[in-house]
């Protein structure tokens, strides 16, 4: 009898004990997992203190060759969210994802965008060229897809998410518009944008660019010789003074051009590096979705002879870029 009246009057305290961890799981930030720091970094801003993100990609690293490693399989499958790009950014971790889709809650936040604003792919039927982070207008259709995704994980965080969410687009359109107006003034004849791959498709299309990409949209396509030779034939015959490298991509193929068009008599200097797939060291301005792409207009401006301040919008770029 008193063995048995013990374990009664545990009850209530046990009960009670698991209320406390219920109650104290629901309030614990939301593990979400993104496969690149641009989703990561949206994912934090929206997200605010309700979620713990990690990022599986960081600066310099290359999104259409990565393949998950085992730490990231142990992540995303203890994650309760994860946002991945989609449009084939992802291309080495496709299968993984959409089998990891069928048992846990997995967005590709690009897939968002409505069709007519996406660029077909060069190299692949019936798909898209992925680097839609180029624009910030056209971000915001990813950033609103990542708050729908955090309400639907977390309801009752929802109001927190849309206010967050709605500051962040309003620094979207801030940067927009600082984008539009900076390249604007650079000179007709010099918007050629030259570049490692061919990640500014929506770039060029937005402002009004020529781009040049030396591999095709994705970098596991190959340059052959015979692209390079096309180039700096293009470099001569129209005097374009820069070409840029990538944060993401070796820097050897635009070397290439730079010598080849030395070799026939014309300079051509490297105006700076971009980032094309991967945002600048965590911690630094650069690091940053918004910092990512004012140090993108910035330098793109600068080089190609336009009026620019030279710590960008927010005064904040790294010096001597």
């Amino acid at each position: 009898m008193i063995r048995r009246r013990n374990v009664v009057l545990g009850l209530p305290a046990l009960l009670l004990s698991a209320g406390f961890a219920i109650s104290g799981r629901a309030s614990a930030p939301l593990r979400v997992v993104a496969t690149t720091g641009m989703i990561a970094d949206a994912a934090r801003r929206v997200g605010g203190d309700q979620v713990e993100v990690r990022a599986l990609m960081g600066p310099g690293v290359d999104p259409h060759s990565y393949r998950q490693t085992r730490s990231d399989i142990v992540a995303m499958t203890r994650a309760d969210l994860v946002l991945w790009h989609g449009l084939y950014l992802e291309a080495q971790m496709e299968e993984f994802l959409h089998n990891l889709a069928r048992k846990r809650r997995v967005v590709a936040v690009a897939e968002a965008l409505p069709r007519e604003l996406l660029l077909a792919h060069d190299d692949y039927a019936d798909k898209f060229d992925p680097h839609v982070w180029m624009v910030p207008d056209l971000w915001k259709h990813v950033v609103a897809e990542i708050q729908r995704a955090l309400s639907e994980a977390r309801p009752e965080a929802a109001g927190r998410f849309a206010a967050n969410a709605a500051a962040h687009m309003e620094e979207l359109d801030r940067l927009g518009a600082y984008a539009r107006e900076t390249l604007a003034r650079v000179p007709a004849q010099s918007r050629v944008l030259v570049t490692a791959h061919d990640a500014f498709g929506y770039f060029g299309r937005a402002y009004g660019f020529e781009v040049m990409g030396i591999q095709g949209i994705s970098t596991e396509s190959e340059a052959g010789l015979a692209r390079i030779r096309e180039l700096v034939d293009i470099l001569v015959s129209r005097r374009i003074g820069a070409v840029f490298v990538e944060s993401s991509v070796s820097d050897r193929n635009i070397r290439a051009l730079v010598e080849g068009a030395a070799a026939k008599g014309h300079a051509v200097r490297i105006g700076g590096e971009l980032f094309s797939d991967a945002m600048g060291t965590p911690g630094t301005y650069e690091g940053t979705y918004i910092g990512m792409i004012d140090h993108n207009v910035t330098v793109i401006a600068r080089a190609l002879g336009a009026d620019a301040p030279e710590r960008g919008m927010n005064g904040k770029l790294s010096a001597g870029m």
